[in-house]
């Protein structure tokens, strides 16, 4: 009798699991074979930044209204090719587009954000640059508050300066800005001067600070920090107009 039992509640469980494949099976039959219902579009906003908009994923995705995706079948579209007219996109650093079990077709962005400003003396040549050292456009839906970069005098930089070795190591020191909140809002502009060397001004105070090469980059950060704390409370800060954090454990003031 026991034997029995035990051989009914297999076959019950069997029986479920064969049910329940063959609900999930003419589900997925019925989905795949569902016409698209809506185009949902989401942008990932993390710094709240929005360099590509909605109806501009739309137009990417519908060709500018020229491929209708409301109503096409499986058969219609084709998914990576839609991820990538995406990924295309100057400022969009990841997408995937993908159907739901409703039938709807999902478009998730997430956008590629400018970590410094390329200056030029005609503003409308100005592009920015990205965490990888890639141009980026500059966008008509947002003005990014990122710091400015050029050589003394106001001769622009290209990207391409950004890409070899020697230039990911201004990069890595624009990346480091840009992480930090406090250097973020306080570096006014950055010039890399043709011997390599770096400076920048302030927002906050008159003093030119020679950086020097972009190494030891989070102590120079830090003596400069020591400055900040000690002398200006102390002295004022229009006291000194030139600050070099430069050299090791030291800081010149004059």
């Amino acid at each position: 009798m026991e034997l029995k039992r035990k051989v009914n509640n297999v076959l019950f469980a069997t029986g479920c699991l064969v049910l329940l494949g063959g609900l999930a099976v003419f589900a997925g039959v019925r989905q795949a074979s569902r016409p698209v219902g809506q185009v949902i579009v989401t942008i990932g906003n993390e710094f709240n930044n929005f360099f590509i908009s909605e109806r501009e994923v739309t137009a990417l995705l519908t060709r500018d209204g020229r491929q209708r995706l409301e109503g096409a079948t499986p058969d219609e579209l084709n998914l990576p090719a839609l991820e990538a007219r995406l990924k295309a996109h100057s400022f969009v650093k990841d997408a995937q587009v993908y159907r739901d079990l409703a039938g709807n077709l999902h478009a998730d962005v997430r956008q590629n954000r400018p970590i410094a400003r390329l200056v030029h003396a005609d503003t409308r040549q100005d592009c920015y640059l990205d965490a990888d050292g890639h141009k980026l456009p500059l966008s008509s839906l947002f003005t990014a508050r990122v710091v400015p970069v050029a050589r003394p005098g106001g001769q622009p930089l290209s990207a391409g300066f950004f890409q070899d070795s020697t230039g990911r190591r201004y990069l890595e020191l624009l990346r480091y800005i840009d992480e930090h909140s406090f250097w973020r809002a306080q570096v006014a502009e950055v010039f890399i001067a043709p011997n390599g060397k770096v400076s920048f001004t302030q927002q906050i105070g008159d003093q030119q600070v020679e950086f020097g090469f972009p190494e030891n980059i989070s102590e120079k950060f830090a003596k400069l920090m020591v400055f900040y704390r000690q002398i200006p409370p102390a002295l004022g800060w229009d006291t000194y107009h030139r600050v070099n954090i430069e050299f090791k454990d030291q800081i010149i003031c004059e």
